[in-house]
């Protein structure tokens, strides 16, 4: 019979306390419980989670980049094949105009992996 009354009391009571609160002061309190409860979560990510979402697909697109990028890179020595026949002439003249603009696109995209990498681990999603 106690724990009823209590019981029925207690709703009561928190609908007493919520009728006092501006709705000002209401939403600053969900605010801080909502950041007492994910407190890993930066401003960024609370504020624009559109922003860390597209940062996230930059670094998706750039780590998938990449890879394919450097599969298909040709070594200067062209493989085992040149590293066991000597091929020396391959290793004093530069890269042929094809493989020097594919090892200047991975370039940038390596700089964006690291760039986006970095980002993401600051916004902290």
């Amino acid at each position: 019979m106690i724990l009823a009354t209590a019981a029925s009391a207690l709703p009561a009571a928190k609908a007493s306390a919520a009728a006092t609160l501006s709705p000002q002061a209401q939403q600053q309190l969900q605010a801080q419980l909502q950041h007492a409860l994910n407190p890993s979560r930066s401003p960024l990510a609370l504020n624009a989670p559109w922003l860390t979402h597209a940062f996230a697909g930059i670094f998706i697109v750039s780590a998938i980049l990449l890879v394919v990028l450097l599969a298909i890179q040709t070594t200067k020595q062209e493989g085992l094949s040149g590293t066991i026949g000597g091929r020396m002439e391959s290793a004093y003249r530069g890269r042929f105009g094809g493989d020097a603009q594919i090892a200047r696109v991975t370039t940038y995209i390596a700089v964006a992996f690291i760039v986006f990498g970095t980002l993401l681990s600051l916004t902290g999603i």
